[in-house]
């Protein structure tokens, strides 16, 4: 008898052990770490020349999420990214729209090819060829989770002061005095 219970109590407490189901939006597990508020990174997202050429091919946005927590998370879902022309001084700085973009990171690929494990964000590149450093803008950005509310956010990209130049030689290393 002692055996039957013992095994009965077992199985009892190894049926009661069962892992929470990550793969279902509405388990309490996912819902407690999923975003709750989305950032478009103030310092880092700016006006980008990725092909060396010394001329701005468009914006590198990167996004970062908190949880409930006010902890960095993962999220998984997609994105409109809209530019706008920037009004100084008007209570609605955006202007004319100039461009929209879509993007992903709904699936495993894009979150390896967009997640920066050091920062904690997601980087995209906008391409956007007529784009000017000296100019103002205004970005904004909407996410659309798999399960969840939509999230947004708005920047303004500042002109770039002393853009207009390029230097075409290094300057000159002063030697370090004793």
């Amino acid at each position: 008898m002692r055996i039957l219970t013992a095994a009965l109590l077992a199985l009892f407490f190894i049926g009661g052990c069962s892992q929470p189901d990550l793969e279902d939006p509405a388990s309490p597990e996912v819902t407690l770490f999923s975003p709750k508020t989305m950032r478009i990174h103030r310092v880092f997202t700016q006006v980008k020349d990725w092909t060396g050429d010394n001329v701005p091919d468009g914006i590198e946005v990167l996004v970062e999420f908190d949880d409930r927590f006010g902890d960095p998370t993962k999220a998984a879902g997609t994105f409109t990214f809209e530019l706008y022309d920037y009004r100084p001084g008007d209570p609605e700085p955006r202007g004319f729209r100039l461009a929209p973009w879509k993007g992903s990171i709904a699936t495993s690929r894009e979150q390896r090819s967009r997640w920066n494990r050091v920062s904690h964000t997601y980087t995209f590149q906008l391409a956007y060829p007529v784009i000017r450093r000296d100019k103002a803008y205004v970005l904004t950005a909407y996410f659309q989770p798999l399960a969840g509310e939509r999230l947004f956010d708005r920047v303004i990209l500042p002109a770039q002061e002393g853009t207009t130049r390029v230097p075409t030689s290094k300057p000159a290393r002063k030697p370090l005095g004793f």
